[in-house]
């Protein structure tokens, strides 16, 4: 009976994905044209009364920031029950742990593999290189975060308070006790059904609120964009431009090079054809810069474009937007490089691999949510010596890097998914080769 509601369910979501597309279009339509009327407002209309507060921070913000809130709000809940019901649905506490050890290993491998090939971008390109940072003055610095050892980060995954971390959304342990309620709901079996049945039940509930406020993702996304030009413009970028292309260029290799590399390696499949299906969830995860806001929109494009089991994707999708932030960690090693060099630091290969260490711890449990690479950024700043105020210079441009790493970081989210699926047999290549 599961096999067959599963099977109807696949059925009645082939049947809405001609609606989907639509709304995928609509979605990059919205991120061309955000980007199209915020550079035409930046560089063609004077400052004025309704360009500056009603337009650009009255409705450009509020519709922009109320669509991020929206997303937000599905969070925990979502991530609650997504791991729950993905837990139990693996069933075998044996086959769950292999899954999560593979998935783990892959994730924190990656990620150090991602800071290495920025930090080996930034010393070759040098994007600091010229810059006197130490002349700047009053600029604006990210909040300090405070150093926490290795012990209380590994304390803190566990919760004291089950609800009090799903009240502060504190990501890791939310997980942490999911995969326990998961794994004893499988064990117990018939015992459970009913609290089961409440879960998966108030799964498909968040899945289709989801559904509700991807409908106004278009005017979201629109606003997100056209702020962010508005504000920025194209020529706003000036000297920065060597560092943004440093960014971009170790995201490229790590995506389309590392990350495509291991795809083809351990599945057998064409990497290019898993990146042309995912580029509608690419493509939201950049115009809204929050990996948790694609976890509904990745599970289900994996399982109905990519033919990856949702048994495996609803644990490893969540897991990912927390602790797999490759991309944000390319943009610390980068930005490392960048303020050694303009402020005349010398970084020997002790510091590299402190930067590596630490940017990789920093990227577990953080959240997928806008900027807050930009926050972890100092606590690895600090672990090496490097003035804080650097992030000042950077924080200007940081919004479209944002955008560019979210999308890496979910694709890579994705591809290691894929990768264990095909490890357990949960992975249909036939959906898969389907044009």
């Amino acid at each position: 009976m599961p096999a067959k509601n599963l099977r109807e369910k696949q059925k009645e979501r082939r049947e809405k994905r001609g609606k989907q597309l639509n709304l995928t279009t609509m979605i990059f339509l919205a991120l061309i044209s955000g980007m199209v009327i915020g550079s035409l407002l930046h560089s063609f209309v004077p400052a004025s009364y309704i360009k500056d507060t009603i337009a650009i921070n009255g409705i450009f913000y509020i519709v922009g920031q109320g669509f991020i809130r929206l997303m937000q709000m599905l969070v925990v809940p979502l991530v609650l029950c997504s791991i729950v019901c993905g837990s139990a649905a693996i069933g075998d506490t044996k086959t769950l742990g292999k899954v999560g050890v593979k998935i783990l290993g892959f994730y924190l491998v990656t990620t150090a593999m991602a800071i290495s090939v920025a930090m080996a971008v930034g010393t070759i390109v040098k994007p600091g290189l010229g810059l006197n940072l130490g002349e700047v003055t009053s600029v604006e610095t990210a909040a300090p975060t405070e150093k926490t050892s290795m012990v209380d980060t590994l304390l803190n995954i566990i919760p004291t308070n089950p609800i009090q971390a799903l009240a502060k959304g504190e990501m890791l342990q939310i997980i942490l006790f999911a995969m326990i309620l998961g794994i004893i709901l499988a064990k117990l079996g018939e015992k459970t059904e009913i609290v089961f049945n409440f879960f998966s039940g108030f799964n498909d509930i968040m899945m289709e609120m989801t559904g509700i406020v991807m409908k106004v993702a278009p005017v979201g996304v629109f606003c997100l964009v056209a702020k962010t030009f508005s504000e920025l413009g194209f020529s706003a970028f000036g000297s920065m431009a060597k560092y943004m292309l440093c960014v971009v260029g170790a995201l490229a290799i790590h995506c389309f090079g590392i990350y495509s590399g291991l795809f083809a390696i351990f599945t057998k499949c064409n990497p290019f054809q898993f990146i042309r299906k995912y580029l509608p969830v690419m493509g939201f995860a950049f115009s809204t810069a929050t990996s948790n806001a694609t976890i509904p929109m990745a599970i289900e494009t994996l399982e109905e474009k990519m033919g990856v089991s949702r048994k495996i994707s609803s644990f490893t999708i969540p897991l990912g937007a927390t602790i797999n932030m490759d991309g944000t960690a390319i943009m610390q090693g980068v930005a490392v490089c960048f303020a050694a060099q303009a402020y005349g630091i010398a970084l020997g290969p002790v510091e590299y691999l402190t930067v590596i260490a630490t940017a990789t711890l920093a990227s577990v449990g953080t959240a997928g949510v806008p900027g807050v690479g930009l926050i972890t950024l100092s606590m690895v700043f600090h672990s090496v010596g490097l003035p804080v105020e650097a992030i000042g210079i950077i924080m200007g441009i940081d919004r479209i890097l944002d955008m560019s790493r979210t999308a890496v970081n979910i694709t890579g989210d994705a591809m290691c998914t894929a990768i264990v699926a095909s490890q357990e047999n949960e992975f249909d290549k036939k959906v898969f080769q389907e044009s």
